[in-house]
């Protein structure tokens, strides 16, 4: 525990040592021989009581002290003085704003009792200005309340952060959401990973009552049992190797707060069975401990996976699933959501750039067609992936088709999302001549695209003539995507 601190002024050092001997063992000390140096200790220090000598060489302990009051008034200060005169007593009291007089010769319990009560008010002194600010935090009207939530929107806490086209599929969604976040009750968001659940689950928070306190998230998509319990319950110091102290878990600190755990479905019986009473009771045991504690956190769950058909295939238990899921929102992955890809992308793009400094202007609309046709099996985090490397590779200021990752030029771009009949041919059934065109068509279009669909590149590059790769161009229907820049031959 850090003692406090005091600063011990006399321009006699037997006397500084006599008072150090008496107050070091409760108290880390500094001594002074003048009011000069003991402003540079002021000034490095965090000093709770100044005992200062009245009598000095340059400025009285009363101006010393006097100058103290005006820069660190909360310092408790207390004179040492040999002389009784009222008017120095009455100019102390007045002037510096002095706690005590000590006078001399003093006995070391003296010093000593002086010095605690002096701490101890100081102490009591800081408390008082916490519980006022506390208090003054408390008494917050409705209107400043509101003001706190507009600010969180305003910071891209809330639903406006979520990202989509105006008329995305995903608005249903945040929909139900906004209304299931007013309602304090547990929520069950399911969807494929990266699917955006965290940042739904955030955004619920700061449009609901709780948003005041702390969020926090835990995926357990993963991750061991004993890590998991760890992270959620916290431990007693020692039940752990090489834990030292006191661990403080989620949920302890989500108190009153929210907590968003994905990757529910991953989690073991045992802890199934103890997040169940989380759930039902808010209890728990941290580890190593016998005592229960209670947490008022508001449960967030996310899931990967139909959590439904796993409790009929019996991997999950029924009324984990059904405390979990008191209101359920599926969130619709990145391929089922048209026209929120090329939104995304230009944001992705920008605050990227902005990481790395480099200057951008967009992505070109041929460009967002291919991204648009791709069905992003990775969700937000590969299409975040492939705006970084075509910014990489970029060399103009607007990103073009050719800077796009072979897979996703190769998937043709249309309505119906991304072909991926080429990928199944090795496996597939059919003819040889069939599965071998269809491998070609995906050559011929990721080939033109890449370079721009400059012909005699692409003949050049595929070991074609002019005419033969025009024969194949005509034979398969391929033309180039609408808005898509052609170079000269």
């Amino acid at each position: 525990m850090t003692l406090p601190t005091i600063l011990l002024i006399d321009d006699e050092v037997h006397s500084l040592s006599a008072m150090r001997m008496a107050l070091e063992d409760d108290f880390d000390c500094l001594t002074a021989l003048d009011a000069a140096e003991a402003l540079r200790l002021m000034q490095d220090n965090y000093v709770q009581v100044i005992f200062c000598d009245q009598r000095m060489p340059g400025k009285t302990g009363v101006e010393f002290l006097s100058e103290v009051r005006e820069r660190w008034p909360e310092t408790v200060r207390i004179i040492i003085t040999g002389y009784t005169e009222t008017s120095d007593m009455i100019a102390a009291i007045n002037e510096a704003g002095i706690y005590q007089f000590v006078t001399k010769p003093w006995h070391p319990n003296q010093l000593l009792m002086a010095a605690k009560n002096a701490a101890q008010l100081f102490q009591l002194s800081r408390d008082h200005e916490r519980l006022s600010l506390e208090q003054k935090y408390l008494s917050t009207t409705a209107e400043s309340k509101l003001e706190q939530q507009r600010k969180a929107l305003r910071e891209g806490l809330g639903f406006e952060n979520v990202l989509r086209a105006p008329n995305s599929p995903l608005n249903a969604t945040l929909t139900y959401a906004r209304q299931f976040a007013s309602f304090d009750v547990p929520v069950l968001l399911s969807g494929e990973a990266g699917a955006a659940k965290t940042q739904i689950a955030r955004a619920m928070h700061y449009t609901s009552l709780r948003s005041d306190r702390s969020f926090f998230d835990l995926n357990c998509a993963g991750m061991p049992d004993e890590m998991i319990e760890l992270e959620l319950f916290g431990a007693k110091r020692g039940a752990i190797n090489g834990l030292q102290s006191n661990k403080i878990g989620l949920l302890q600190k989500a108190d009153r707060g929210t907590l968003f755990l994905n990757g529910v479905e991953t989690l073991s019986p045992d802890l199934q069975l103890k997040l169940l009473r989380v759930v039902t009771e808010g209890a728990f045991h941290p580890i190593g401990s016998y005592e229960t504690i209670t947490s008022n956190a508001r449960i967030l769950a996310g899931a990967h996976c139909d959590l439904r058909s796993r409790v009929a295939d019996g991997l999950f238990r029924a009324d984990l699933f059904f405390a979990l899921a008191v209101t359920e929102l599926s969130i619709p992955p990145l391929r089922a959501r048209p026209g929120d890809v090329a939104v995304l992308a230009q944001h992705m793009l920008f605050d990227i750039a902005r990481q790395h400094g480099k200057q951008v202007r967009g992505i070109s609309d041929a460009a967002l067609d291919f991204l648009e046709g791709y069905d992003w099996p990775g969700n937000l985090k590969e299409l975040e992936n492939e705006v970084t490397r075509m910014l990489i590779f970029a060399q103009d200021t607007v990103l073009g088709p050719e800077l796009i990752s072979r897979h996703i030029l190769q998937a043709d771009p249309s309505e119906e999302g991304a072909d991926r009949r080429a990928e199944e041919v090795l496996t597939s059934e059919g003819t040889l001549k069939d599965r071998v065109e269809l491998i070609e068509m995906r050559i011929l279009r990721e080939t033109l695209t890449r370079l721009k669909w400059n012909k005699s590149r692409a003949a050049s590059e595929l070991g074609l003539s002019r005419v033969g790769l025009r024969a194949k161009l005509d034979r398969y229907g391929i033309t180039p995507p609408r808005r898509q820049t052609v170079e000269e031959d």
